[in-house]
């Protein structure tokens, strides 16, 4: 009973240092105790009642020392401060992210022992006779919560980041990778008890990411759109005004593609199936819309040194954006 109580000490130590995984140790111990509570009881019959009520005090003690834990837990998700030296540059997945779906996937092991934990702290009736249903319904609220509050501290530190471009690939990773994990787990059937749209809304939510990154390419591609471009009649001369029109849409796309190309190439998306489909659909966009303007006006004699403006052929240009978001490329 000594090394019991040693046990919560140790976990209540590491409560304060927020050190969470130290106190996932008296889980299993907690377990292990309430499994083998019938034979204590059987083989403390008869004897004082301080001596009785010496394993059910240590057990009560482990579970409300693991629901603080709990608790804090997820407290400490929330309010995690947004320091500019702790953000990832390249806008990967955060820290806190990884941490806080390991710690969760963690209690997977312990899923009775945490529901356990997380009903004796409830004073409802339905918890003083509480049934396995009830605690997996009681833990599938905290993981949600867990995720929310996750979900709210990211959401504050991506607007640490100046451009919004890398804000939202920012969000867009640590969503996707919060979504993988839970699918790749149990823990998407334990959010699904009391969040039955939980997939869906991350799937959302990656979407709103993805469009908000498109929209750093709109300064590019608005300098070769149809929008105020004067209409030529074949065969009649330009007018300088007209020739000088040309020569800055050109000159606009091709720095606004080196300028974009080069910023995000060093950004990052550890997934390879997002990164190829972001790519894609951004190749795809710029490419059509510099292919039509490109047919419109690369024949049109707006310049005595072509070369100067028209740098690009379509697919030089499909190949600089196949290369983003990779600083070996």
């Amino acid at each position: 009973m000594i090394e019991g109580d040693n046990i919560v000490s140790a976990a209540r130590k590491a409560i304060m240092r927020h050190d969470y995984s130290a106190v996932l140790t008296i889980f299993p111990i907690l377990r292990h105790l309430k499994q083998t509570k019938p034979e204590f009881d059987q083989v403390l019959q008869g004897t004082a009642a301080s001596t009785k009520n010496k394993l059910p005090s240590l057990i009560t003690s482990m579970e409300t020392t693991g629901a603080k834990a709990l608790e804090h837990f997820a407290d400490n998700i929330k309010n995690n401060p947004d320091k500019e030296y702790n953000m990832p540059k390249d806008g990967t997945v955060h820290e806190l992210t990884s941490n806080a779906i390991l710690f969760l996937q963690q209690l997977l092991d312990f899923q009775e022992t945490a529901g356990a934990m997380l009903a004796s702290q409830e004073t409802s009736s339905s918890a003083s006779s509480y049934s396995s249903e009830f605690s997996r319904r009681l833990l599938s609220t905290y993981i949600c919560k867990v995720l929310g509050n996750l979900q709210l501290n990211l959401l504050s530190k991506s607007k640490v980041y100046e451009d919004p471009a890398l804000s939202a690939i920012f969000l867009l990773n640590n969503y996707n990778y919060i979504l993988k994990s839970l699918e790749k787990s149990e823990l998407i059937q334990l959010v699904a008890v009391t969040q039955k749209t939980a997939e869906r809304s991350y799937r959302e939510l990656i979407q709103q990411q993805i469009l908000t990154y498109q929209c750093s390419w709109l300064k590019v591609t608005d300098y070769i759109s149809d929008k105020n471009l004067p209409v030529f009649q074949p065969g009649v001369k330009l007018k300088d005004k007209e020739r000088q029109v040309i020569k800055e849409r050109f000159k606009g796309f091709n720095d606004g593609l080196e300028e974009l190309c080069k910023i995000q190439k060093a950004w990052a998306i550890p997934d390879t199936e997002q990164r190829d489909n972001i790519r894609h659909a951004q190749k795809t966009i710029v490419e059509e819309t510099y292919a039509t303007f490109l047919n419109r006006y690369g024949s049109v004699p707006f310049t005595k040194n072509p070369e100067k403006y028209i740098k690009y052929r379509v697919e030089q240009v499909g190949e600089m954006i196949e290369k983003l978001f990779d600083t070996s490329a």
